[in-house]
């Protein structure tokens, strides 16, 4: 979508990258995407919308991972063309890079598998951009590797996601640094305000998290410049199939971006970047 397209060059508009974590049906799609678009738009962001069809790391087998790559796929493009939004998802196999490219405006790398140089290259031979979301297992610095393999494979654009990093078992901690060392790298960074809330595996068979924390740690992160904010968003969370703890709601979320935006306005208004 143009919207997304005509951000990369300056980036100077926070990026919104939101949605609800799994596709769970194309009405809660359209309902959630609606929404956002329209809160996006409001408080001034650059709007995407974000949905896995197969959350494939699910913690147990009976886990509900969602409508598959081709039904998924069907959603999106729905998505894309019913309520004109840029929307992305993330891959877990090189053989999904193609197909996704042909509906998405960004491919998105889980961070489980950032370190997958197949499937980096895969994404990037699409000639869309990518987001590689930040292991919880990766130091900052070494960032910069999974960008080398993004951009020599041939990617439009290449964002960089932290997520928190992990913190004992069951547990996260988000390292502000990182996401000026990543800054570094010459990449736009995005901060994930709800994974990096979650407990994963936390929930006995389930990641647990804490919601209360998704806000903060998005004004700290928009404090120390990051060019835009993640978050998994759901109408009603404590209903929803896959993050729900962690997730916001919507009827939250038009407060969260305003107050977002503020910060960059600050920021903006004494020349920091």
């Amino acid at each position: 979508m143009d919207s997304l397209r005509s951000w990369w060059p300056t980036h100077k508009r926070l990026l919104l990258i939101a949605g609800p974590c799994v596709l769970e049906s194309l009405e809660l799609a359209l309902e959630v995407a609606v929404f956002m678009r329209e809160a996006a738009e409001k408080a001034g962001f650059t709007y995407v919308f974000k949905s896995s069809f197969d959350k494939a790391n699910r913690t147990s087998l009976s886990s509900f991972r969602g409508p598959g790559l081709e039904k998924g796929l069907e959603w999106l493009a729905e998505v894309r063309t019913r309520v004109g939004v840029p929307v992305t998802t993330d891959i877990h196999e090189p053989r999904q890079a193609e197909p996704v490219a042909e509906v998405v405006d960004l491919i998105q790398i889980p961070a489980f598998l950032c370190r997958q140089t197949d499937l980096i290259l895969a994404a990037a031979r699409t000639g869309k951009p990518i987001n590689i979301k930040k292991g919880q297992f990766m130091a900052p610095w070494d960032m910069r590797y999974a960008v080398e393999k993004a951009r020599a494979g041939g990617a439009e654009g290449v964002l960089l996601t932290e997520r928190g990093t992990t913190f004992g078992y069951r547990n996260l901690v988000v390292d502000m640094r990182s996401l000026v060392i990543m800054r570094s790298l010459g990449v736009p960074v995005i901060f994930d305000a709800t994974h990096s809330v979650q407990l994963p595996g936390g929930g006995e068979g389930a990641s647990g998290g804490d919601r209360r924390f998704a806000f903060p740690l998005a004004r700290a992160a928009v404090a120390c410049g990051v060019d835009g904010v993640f978050m998994e968003v759901h109408p009603d969370p404590d209903r929803a199939l896959c993050d729900g703890p962690n997730s916001l709601p919507l009827a939250e979320v038009p407060k969260i971006l305003e107050v977002l935006r503020d910060l960059r306005e600050v920021l903006d208004r004494y020349g920091i970047s």
